[in-house]
């Protein structure tokens, strides 16, 4: 059995690398690429109106909109999903083998897929529809169905995004805060798992409207406490700030060579791993954000696409770039270190108490949210598949699953999750690209109608 196992998970890891590959890196950076050109930039013209509609409160949130959540619990609940593990882990993962240029193409791959973001919900919002409890469904299985026509790639979308929630939305994230937290603090994992599924289960069982609540609370406090602590960080070493930058924007173009621990990299590494696990951040162009977009109370597509939009500006060009600084500052990146240990190793160099506390809770509060976001993905996701009596038996399961997940070794389930979450940005995309002239119509009629 167990080598059968092995066998299984060499094989998901050399399809995880195939699939992960050139093409689809290519694919998801072009498409952002298309869509910026086709809206002329909308990202860029429209941030500042795009934060405003976030976060400012308006009547329109309280009328008898179509929609089951607020603009600002449909973009909590997106972010729940995307920040999470990979803005601790993920970024130290690119600095440590594409080296500190790595953070740049991050940057690159955030702007650009700003646009991704705001086409995916413009069709959410187009091609959603409500279902027999007056509740609304969307995301990209919707809008390929209703769009395109293509019922069967709607339907490998479903069953992509229903694997991955178990994957890299449950088990993989409970299993990140129960090493952290046994770590750092020696709490047992069974403890870890129970107490995440009391908590995921209370939160959970009363659907979208629920999670909405608890992200529109949770996000902003986490967001703000992680920003925060690396802002000390930053103001404690204000001088070796200039430095950072001028090393980010040197090894952005030029091979980075092996320094201490730091092994070295190529040019195309250093691409490779900053757009890769700026994707994995921020999750532009894989279909999953565009499910929460689909549940807003909104008058019109492109006011919840704005929103939405702005998940991408928050999750890369802030919290990112603040993991991406620390970890460069004193040159916590030449120790070899990788991971979530790189970045607490980072915040102990940088002369501020309790670093690895800091972290240590992050990661606990980021992995937590992201569980949350992911059961409503899944949720959508086998709705579509098998209709609406199949949700309550899911949530039970996923909820089982976030406490066995912090218990298990999860070498192979990290590695299929990763397959099937590069599988759902195929169909995404193709969608997005064949789609194009009605996000750019939508958009026009918004814009006309100001």
């Amino acid at each position: 059995m167990d080598a059968f196992l092995k066998s299984l998970e060499n094989f998901m890891g050399m399809l995880s690398g195939w699939i992960w590959g050139a093409p689809l890196l290519v694919l998801l950076v072009g498409t952002g690429i298309w869509l910026t050109v086709r809206l002329k930039g909308l990202q860029f013209t429209t941030l500042g109106e795009s934060l405003y509609l976030a976060f400012i409160k308006r009547k329109e949130d309280d009328d008898d909109e179509d929609g089951d959540i607020s603009h600002f619990q449909a973009l909590m609940t997106a972010m729940s999903a995307t920040v999470g593990t990979g803005n601790i882990a993920g970024v130290a993962t690119a600095i440590a083998l594409g080296g500190p240029g790595a953070l740049f193409w991050m940057w690159i791959t955030g702007l650009v897929g700003m646009a991704t973001k705001y086409g995916e919900a413009v069709l959410a919002v187009v091609y959603r529809e409500k279902d027999a409890n007056g509740n609304m469904s969307g995301g990209p299985m919707y809008y390929i169905t209703n769009g395109l026509g293509w019922k069967w790639m709607g339907v490998l979308f479903a069953v992509f995004a229903a694997v991955a929630a178990f994957g890299i939305g449950n088990m993989v994230q409970s299993n990140s805060m129960a090493d952290a937290l046994n770590a750092n603090f020696n709490v047992p994992f069974w403890v870890t798992g129970l107490v995440t599924m009391v908590f995921v289960g209370l939160v959970v069982i009363g659907g979208i409207k629920s999670i909405g609540r608890v992200t529109g609370f949770i996000v902003p406090f986490m967001v703000l406490f992680y920003v925060i602590s690396c802002l000390i960080v930053l103001v404690v070493n204000f001088s070796d700030i200039p430095g950072a930058f001028a090393i980010i924007f040197q090894h952005a173009f030029n091979p980075t060579a092996a320094t201490g621990g730091f092994a070295g990299s190529a040019v195309m590494l250093t691409i490779r791993m900053g757009v890769a696990r700026g994707v994995f951040s921020n999750e532009s162009g894989l279909g999953s954000a565009p499910i929460a977009a689909a549940a807003a109370k909104t008058k019109h597509p492109v006011t919840q696409a704005l929103v939405s939009m702005t998940q991408t500006f928050i999750d890369t060009i802030i919290v990112c770039t603040m993991t991406g600084l620390v970890i460069v500052l004193k040159g916590a990146w030449t120790t070899g270190r990788n991971g979530a240990d790189l970045t607490t190793y980072s915040f102990q160099l940088s002369a501020v108490p309790g670093g690895e506390y800091i972290v240590t809770i992050g990661l606990v509060l980021f992995a937590f949210s992201t569980i949350l976001g992911w059961c409503y993905y899944g949720e959508k996701s086998i709705e579509y598949l098998f209709g609406e009596k199949a949700i309550m038996p899911y949530r039970a399961v996923f909820v089982l699953f976030a406490g066995i997940g912090a218990m298990l070794k999860l070498n192979l389930v990290w590695t299929i999750a990763d397959v099937f979450n590069g599988l759902m940005a195929f169909p995404n995309l193709i969608a997005l690209i064949a789609l194009t002239p009605v996000i750019v119509k939508t958009t026009k009629d918004y814009f006309d109608r100001k």
